[in-house]
C-alpha cells in the first residue's frame, strides 16, 4: 500500500509571513484528488482538507460542507477555534488515519476529547476519554469532571466522582475546588449528593454482608447439629453410638464445639426452666430453626424436631413477621452452601454415616 501525501499547510502569524511548516499522511493505494476545503485554526493556520474524507468520518462536518456558501467564488472552509492549532492537527490526523499517538493524547487529550464531542467522533471520544481517565490527579480531578461533564462522557464523569469521593479531603484542598465552589454551585451539589450517596451504599453493603456472614453461620452450625445428633462429634452423640466409634474433631470443628457446648450446657442447666438463661434460649432458637427448615419428617434424628413442627402447624399465628424472613434467608443460605459442596466433598475424605438408628437422647 503507497503512502500519498494529501497535504502541506503554511503557519501564517499575525504579521503574515511564513513561521512554519507542517504534513501528514494518509495510506491509500489510491491518488486523492486536490483538497478542496481548509480547516481555520485560532492561530491562522490553514489546514487544507478533502470534503468528502472529513464527511465519511463526522456528521456534523458534513452539515457544515454541505451548507450552500454565500458567494459562489468564496472560499469553502471550516473554523475549528478555541483550541491550540497543534491539537486541531492532531484531530485531522485522526480523521483521516483513524490513529493517535500516546504523545498527542498526553498533549493535547483534553482539547482532543472536547473537538471528538463537538464533531461527533466517538472513537476518539472513547480513546481520549479513558486515556484521561488514566491520568488523573488530585490537582485536575475537578477540571475533568467539568469537562466530562459537558462532553457527555459518562465513564469519566464516574471515575472523577469517585476519584473526589474517596479523596474528598486532599481535593477540597485543591485550587480546581474552590474555583468550582465560586463558579458552579450546582456542580458542587452533585458531587456532595454523590459522596452521601456513596456512603450510604457502603453502609447498605456492609450491612448486607454482615446479615449475610450471620445467615451463613446459622447454615453451618444447623449442619453441625444434623452432624452431631447423626454422627456424633468430639464430646457429643447420640446415646446409642459406642464412645469408641466417635470421631475425631471434623473440618468445621469451631462451629461444632460450640453447638456441643451449648448442648451440654442445655442439659444440665436449672434456669432453663423459668426462661433465664440466653444461652439455653440461643439453643432452643436453633433447635426451633432447624424444625422450620427441615423436611425430614419422620426421619430427622434432631431433638424436638417433630415436636416444633405440630406446634407451628397448631399455632401458625405464632410465628411474626422477623421469624419467618429469618427462616427463608437462612435456608437461602443453605442452599448457597449446598451448591459448593459436592466441590467440597471431593476435596475431602467422606465421612461414614450410621444408617437406622433412632436418637432419643444425647450422650455426653
Amino acid at each position: 500500500m503507497e503512502t500519498t501525501e494529501i497535504a502541506t499547510a503554511t503557519t501564517i502569524a499575525e504579521s503574515g509571513h511564513l513561521s512554519g511548516e507542517f504534513q501528514f499522511r494518509y495510506q491509500s493505494s489510491l491518488e486523492l484528488p486536490d483538497p478542496d476545503v481548509h480547516i481555520l485554526t485560532s492561530s491562522g493556520l490553514r489546514i487544507p482538507a478533502h470534503s468528502s474524507i472529513l464527511a465519511s468520518v463526522s456528521p456534523v462536518l458534513e452539515n457544515i460542507i454541505d451548507r450552500p456558501l454565500k458567494h459562489r467564488s468564496s472560499e469553502r472552509s471550516i473554523n475549528m477555534f478555541g483550541v491550540p492549532c497543534d491539537a486541531v492537527l492532531s484531530f485531522v490526523r485522526f480523521l483521516y488515519s483513524s490513529r493517535c499517538t500516546e504523545e498527542e493524547l498526553e498533549k493535547f487529550g483534553i482539547h482532543l476529547l472536547a473537538l471528538s464531542h463537538v464533531y461527533l467522533v466517538p472513537q476518539l471520544k472513547h480513546r481520549c476519554a479513558k486515556d484521561i481517565g488514566q491520568r488523573l490527579t488530585m490537582e485536575n480531578v475537578v477540571d475533568v469532571l467539568q469537562l466530562a461533564r459537558l462532553c457527555d462522557a459518562p465513564d469519566l464523569y464516574l471515575k472523577c466522582m469517585k476519584l473526589v469521593s474517596n479523596n474528598f479531603k486532599s481535593v477540597e484542598k485543591t485550587e480546581g475546588w474552590k474555583f468550582l465552589q465560586d463558579h458552579d454551585p450546582w456542580l458542587e451539589l452533585e458531587i456532595l449528593q454523590f459522596i452521601d450517596e456513596s456512603e450510604s451504599r457502603k453502609k447498605r453493603t456492609r450491612r448486607h454482608r454482615e446479615e449475610q456472614s450471620l445467615y451463613m453461620e446459622l447454615s453451618e452450625a444447623m449442619e453441625c447439629l444434623e452432624h452431631i445428633c447423626t454422627e456424633g462429634c468430639t464430646n457429643v452423640g447420640p446415646y446409642n453410638l459406642e464412645p469408641a466409634m466417635k470421631r475425631g474433631p471434623c473440618n468445621k470443628f469451631r462451629t461444632c464445639q460450640g453447638v456441643q457446648l451449648l448442648i451440654k450446657h442445655l442439659a444440665s442447666c436449672k434456669k432453663r426452666v423459668n426462661g433465664g438463661c440466653s444461652r439455653c434460649k440461643s439453643m432452643w432458637q436453633l433447635l426451633r430453626l432447624h424444625s422450620s427448615i427441615c423436611d425430614q419428617h419422620d426421619s430427622c434424628r434432631v431433638p424436638l424436631c417433630r415436636q416444633f413442627k405440630l406446634r407451628m402447624k397448631q399455632d401458625k399465628k405464632s410465628d411474626d413477621d422477623l421469624w419467618r424472613l429469618l427462616v427463608r434467608k437462612v435456608a437461602s443460605a443453605r442452599a448457597m452452601r449446598s451448591l459448593a459442596l459436592p466441590k467440597r466433598k471431593r476435596e475431602e475424605e467422606p465421612r461414614e454415616t450410621i444408617q437406622d438408628r433412632r436418637l432419643r437422647n444425647f450422650s455426653l
